[in-house]
């Protein structure tokens, strides 16, 4: 009787991926071969919440109130973790904007204190 190594490399895989099979196989026999499928994450943000967060980011940041011109990923994310008590990564912040159709990357606000009549004038 072969190995389980000697099976494994007969069959062109790894002797752990070989072991899990038989172990499957054992458990729920044909069907414990099957891939069980692994769904999507559950949401963190509801979608009241996710409104929310789209809505916020749209009016923009006040200047005077939260320091800033315009949002970067990391200000959002603390403002979810600060408003819904929900954490996540910094870069996960871009797919959340992506998933709430709006960009990562926005252009570049006007200063608060430019002189608006002064730049159409030249």
């Amino acid at each position: 009787m072969p190995s389980r190594k000697d099976a494994a490399s007969r069959s062109r895989m790894d002797r752990q991926t070989l072991c899990d099979w038989v172990h499957r196989f054992n458990a729920k026999g044909p069907a414990g071969l099957r891939d069980s499928p692994c769904g999507h994450p559950k949401k963190r943000l509801t979608a009241e919440q996710a409104a929310a967060v789209k809505a916020h980011v749209l009016k923009g940041p006040d200047p005077e109130k939260d320091g800033l011109v315009r949002w970067r990923c990391l200000d959002i994310q603390r403002w979810i973790e600060a408003e819904y008590q929900v954490r996540y990564h910094e870069r996960t912040i871009g797919k959340l904007l992506h998933a709430l159709e709006l960009s990562h990357i926005s252009t570049r606000p006007f200063h608060p204190k430019s002189d608006v009549e002064v730049q159409t004038a030249s």
